[in-house]
């Protein structure tokens, strides 16, 4: 099926092919050049409701989530899975690996802010 969709910002169209039925966690993450703007607030609210509602969007910059568990094996263990996925994706996160906890933050750093590689990985991420 194909789709013919506006690109914000810009009076080109283009061409997507069944994009619109694939769920986050099925796309891959296309590196970002830089050069393009961070996502808008409005840009960013549909893909927050594409991911864990413990997700929480910090000032329409990056978004982040804290992983409880019940002790630093486990932790850690979530954190090597988590980087796996970072690897396959060639898109890192940042990671902060306490004891029974770790707090992941994602933001696009060329564009430092977010864009939808950012949701892909997250959504991700809430699937291990």
């Amino acid at each position: 099926m194909r789709k013919w969709k506006r690109k914000s910002k810009v009076d080109k169209m283009i061409l997507t092919f069944g994009v619109e039925t694939l769920d986050l966690h099925q796309k891959k993450c296309i590196p970002c050049q830089g050069g393009v703007p961070p996502l808008t607030a409005l840009e960013i609210e549909p893909y927050m409701g594409q991911i864990h509602d413990d997700w929480k969007l910090i000032a329409d910059h990056h978004i982040e989530r804290v992983f409880s568990f019940n002790d630093f094996k486990s932790a850690l263990e979530f954190v090597n899975q988590a980087g796996e996925i970072c690897e396959e994706e060639d898109h890192h996160a940042d990671f902060e690996l306490s004891w029974g906890r770790v707090k992941i933050m994602i933001w696009t750093h060329k564009i430092d802010g977010l864009n939808e590689a950012d949701f892909i990985l997250a959504a991700k991420i809430d699937n291990i």
